[in-house]
């Protein structure tokens, strides 16, 4: 499992879509404030037809970015760009000049074995390419992932081909919305994701087969207005954090101090945490009462757990 804070530290990802005039101003005026992350997407969220000028209008706000950066103090997000194809990563970068500084990464849309390859060489060849890093997060979200008959064989192949760039993949994310639209589903402000049993069995299965490996962002929650979208959200937000989700995806600022606050860790936790990595493995006994001595603590089966928790610390804060 990954024991490095920058694994977990996308935290809150504000997807926008990469056509919108005034992204570089709201992030210059820090409008979406100073602790999340940025997704610009090129997919869904454009119309076919438009791509092209979508690509200027990205490519546009990038540079006016880089420039600002230049004479004004911000806050700059972890920036990414959720693409339509590989060769559209290669190309982007190629045009972005000096402004490529600002992108942290690319999201990589409806990933499965049609395409893991090609998505794989080129997330080589550009890390060869230029000076910095760029990170990949893979969206599994293709209606593959529905048929029972092959889905964890393609689950585990595209393990094993991830494997190849582990250290590149910053998180697994799912795509909750195109998997309920596969059967025509969608909750309502008041419903969970998981509580749709077709869906959260996908993402049962993504967490067992990438979960000991990689970092998992929970799915999109489509609600930031009107009566009961936040207490919705921090409701799914529980049930993220229990299924083995951390981080989520935002399609609104106000739902972004929400996502924040849910993965911010109780200090009760942080001390067990500490408590059980500090812990002494020549004594006899490797099972404790906790600090507060309210829950027991064991060497064995709850290091994974703390590691991770000192991670989740590092990167939102205690609660």
């Amino acid at each position: 499992m990954k024991n490095n804070p920058l694994y977990y530290g996308v935290g809150a990802l504000l997807y926008c879509p990469s056509n919108h005039p005034s992204i570089a101003d709201s992030v210059i005026g820090q409008k979406f404030g100073t602790a999340y992350s940025l997704a610009l997407c090129l997919e869904d969220t454009i119309a076919d037809a438009h791509v092209a000028q979508a690509e200027q209008i990205l490519l546009n706000s990038l540079t006016t970015l880089y420039d600002a950066r230049e004479t004004r103090s911000f806050f700059m997000p972890k920036l990414f760009i959720r693409v339509r194809s590989a060769a559209q990563i290669t190309r982007l970068l190629e045009r972005l000049g000096h402004a490529r500084e600002l992108v942290f990464g690319f999201i990589l849309p409806k990933l499965d074995l049609s395409n893991i390859h090609t998505y794989i060489q080129t997330s080589a060849y550009i890390n060869a390419a230029y000076p910095q890093t760029f990170y990949v997060m893979p969206i599994l979200e293709s209606p593959v992932l529905a048929d029972l008959r092959k889905r964890a064989d393609v689950l585990y192949r595209i393990r094993e081909c991830l494997s190849e760039i582990e250290e590149l993949v910053l998180n697994i994310r799912v795509g909750g919305n195109d998997l309920c639209h596969l059967f025509g589903f969608r909750r309502n402000c008041e419903e969970s994701i998981h509580w749709i049993l077709p869906v959260s069995n996908i993402f049962a299965d993504i967490v067992t087969v990438f979960g000991m490996d990689y970092v998992i962002s929970g799915p999109v929650w489509e609600y930031y207005n009107g009566t009961g979208w936040e207490s919705g959200l921090r409701r799914e937000l529980v049930e993220d954090k229990l299924c083995g989700f951390i981080g989520k995806t935002a399609i609104h600022p106000r739902q972004i101090p929400v996502i924040r606050q849910a993965y911010a860790v109780k200090r009760e936790d942080y001390e067990d945490a500490k408590a059980i990595l500090d812990w002494n493995p020549d004594t006899a006994s490797w099972v404790s009462g906790n600090p507060a001595k309210e829950r027991m603590n064991e060497y064995k089966t709850h290091t994974n757990w703390a590691k991770k928790i000192l991670c989740l610390a590092e990167a939102y804060g205690l609660a």
